[in-house]
């Protein structure tokens, strides 16, 4: 019973978009109407407002932050639970119930979400986005260099193995929202950093 609480609790969280939120109280358009049409915080930036995009990296950020380390206060020796959680609000933000469940590609919502499973593990995967961030200017190729990192650092880490298995699982899922950037990536189409819509 406190399993599905949670669990429900977690992807009803998830399921907030900051993009859309924040888009609202800044008084700019829908992020699903211009750019890549996606509620994240790289296509709020396409509107050319800084302070709307920080707000919407921080809030996905933090309920994925949020929702673990409550799993983690009220449970903390149940690893499956944590790992259901992980899951939950990372899924949430994919696919948002109250927005027809056409969410997010995840990348700060994951980021929330390691920084609460272990410190390390998130810096780790922040760091590696950074780099590849600065030195190319390209989101979407820094979002699928940490997701693909992330589950090898958890695993050299020695988390537990349900963690393990959730990251690699919230990778994949992390590539797979990723596949028409991959596509853009390897036709040399993809939007840089900052380009406004």
């Amino acid at each position: 019973m406190l399993t599905l609480i949670f669990v429900v609790a977690a992807y009803l969280l998830g399921s907030v978009s900051f993009a859309v939120v924040t888009s609202r109280i800044f008084g700019i358009a829908d992020p699903r109407t211009y750019g890549s049409g996606n509620p994240g915080a790289t296509n709020v930036l396409r509107s050319g407002k800084k302070a709307a995009a920080a707000l919407t990296l921080l809030g996905d950020a933090a309920k994925g932050w949020v929702a673990v380390a409550a799993a983690q206060h009220y449970a903390p020796d149940d690893l499956q639970l944590v790992a259901f959680v992980f899951m939950a609000v990372f899924l949430g933000h994919v696919f948002p119930i109250f927005l027809r469940f056409k969410g997010g590609k995840g990348v700060a919502t994951a980021l929330g979400v390691l920084l609460a499973l272990n410190g390390w593990l998130g810096l780790a995967a922040l760091v590696t986005w950074l780099v590849i961030a600065v030195v190319f200017r390209l989101s979407s190729l820094a979002a699928l260099m940490a997701a693909a990192t992330a589950p090898v650092y958890a695993y050299e880490m020695n988390l537990p193995q349900e963690w393990v298995f959730a990251c690699f699982v919230m990778s994949m899922l992390l590539i797979w929202r990723h596949k028409s950037n991959i596509q853009n990536l390897l036709a040399g189409k993809e939007s840089r950093i900052g380009k406004k819509a």
